[in-house]
């Protein structure tokens, strides 16, 4: 077995590490902060250890869960087999499976939705039949935009706006103008039609840096950034790093597509194009209890999801694509997620906001837009691997993407030194 270096420490970097050292590789991890987990992570607030975002798992993401059960976390992960669609007002709609074998398990539920009119319901069962029909069909997914997709199948403006929209741009992190279609269908294909339970959304019991406290075989190197990947010839001879010279066998680059070109330009990829989308986290602590519900999807408002983080007092609003929000000051954000939240929660109105903090990242997730092009794992050079949410998963920039990018990457290390290991979940 082999010595491998992994720079960085979010999921794709995590993923590749763990799967290497199982296999019985030599692993250290190096990664610039005190924590580990990239985007999806949790810090100190004040009194309170809070997540950056609010991350979620669908049942459908199998190499997530495999890496949970790899890391000892698989049961820190809570699932839900309900969907709560809150109107303003308060109207509370549920969808969840039924008896019925998939892609039918929806019929019920479904067909007792009050946010959606007669006319948008026979739209969206007209759309989820195109999606079955044309998922491995049509050639052009990748080129044009969902909205352009929904626009050629005749979809109301209620259902584009209350359901595809409202599911899509919280799952890709993208509108729908600025999303491939590609994502869109596979959203709706693994998590709505392939199975009866592939739609259950988990949510992490724990704050999200708990999840990686155990890695076995790993040796993680806090505090330690990446300045350089050295080069010789065709093959990687080092990594600067913290001051020092780290050397292994094989490397594998875990780090963000924006820092790729300025750690290994050699590599010479090329991110013109590419765009970033953000995601607004705001969390608000209340004297009392305001829902009981675990979580909603809140419609024809700026906040899209709400969760309950504690007793029905703390609260996590969370915003996709939340460019509109990035220059808004912190105390406007907190006024505009109060005021929304009393539209659709009567018990807030009556409540005294505690405490609020809001978290913006700028640069949450890679714009999955039509055209890009996406490197692989393996690179020009010999032995050094690429791994990230970014890469060509055909996922858009989840943590199911990066933890599968984290595996390839893995398999690829290990061919490279004779092994057939299989660690990607299909």
């Amino acid at each position: 077995m082999a010595r491998v270096l992994v720079a960085g420490g979010g999921l794709a970097g995590l993923a590749a590490a763990s799967a290497l050292a199982g296999a019985g590789h030599e692993v250290d991890l190096l990664e610039a902060r005190p924590f580990l987990g990239g985007r999806a992570t949790s810090y100190p607030h004040q009194d309170e250890t809070i997540d950056n975002c609010q991350h979620v798992l669908l049942r459908c993401c199998s190499n997530l869960l495999d890496f949970y059960r790899r890391v000892g976390a698989e049961d820190k992960i809570r699932f839900w087999r309900e969907f709560y669609f809150i109107e303003p007002g308060g109207r509370v709609s549920t969808m969840k499976a039924g008896a019925l074998p998939a892609p039918l398990h929806f019929s019920g539920s479904f067909a007792r939705l009050r946010f959606l009119s007669l006319a948008d319901k026979f739209s969206i069962a007209r759309g989820m039949l195109a999606i079955r029909r044309e998922r491995e069909s049509r050639r052009d997914l990748d080129r044009i935009t969902m909205l352009d997709w929904l626009r050629e199948k005749k979809q109301t403006t209620g259902a584009i706006e209350r359901f595809w929209r409202q599911v899509l741009v919280s799952a890709v992190n993208e509108e729908l103008d600025r999303m491939a279609a590609s994502h869109g269908f596979q959203v709706f294909h693994l998590g709505f039609l392939a199975s009866s339970t592939g739609y259950e959304m988990g949510v992490p019991s724990v704050p999200l840096a708990e999840l990686y406290a155990n890695l076995p075989g790993v040796r993680i190197r806090h505090r330690v950034p990446v300045d350089r990947i050295a080069f010789d010839g065709a093959r990687v001879v080092g990594i600067d790093a913290g001051g020092e010279r780290w050397t292994a066998g094989a490397y594998v680059c875990a780090v963000p597509f924006e820092r790729v070109n300025a750690i290994a330009p050699e590599l010479g990829l090329d991110f013109d194009g590419w765009e970033h989308s953000p995601i607004t986290g705001i969390h608000l602590w209340f004297d009392r209890r305001v829902t009981d519900l675990p979580h909603a999807t809140l419609l024809d408002r700026n906040i899209q999801w709400m969760y309950d983080k504690h007793e029905g007092r703390y609260l996590q609003c969370v915003v996709s694509a939340s460019r509109s929000l990035l220059g808004t000051p912190r105390a406007e954000a907190i006024r505009m997620a109060v005021e929304e939240l009393g539209e659709f929660l009567p018990l807030v109105r009556q409540a005294r906001l505690e405490k609020a903090h809001v978290v913006k990242e700028a640069r949450a997730t890679f714009s999955a837009k039509p055209g890009l092009t996406r490197p692989k794992a393996d690179t020009r050079f010999a032995n050094l691997f690429l791994a990230g949410d970014w890469t060509g998963t055909g996922w858009p920039a989840t943590m199911e993407g990066a933890v599968r990018s984290g595996y390839r990457a893995a398999e690829a290390v290990d061919r490279g030194f004779g092994g057939t290991a299989k660690f990607e979940v299909e």
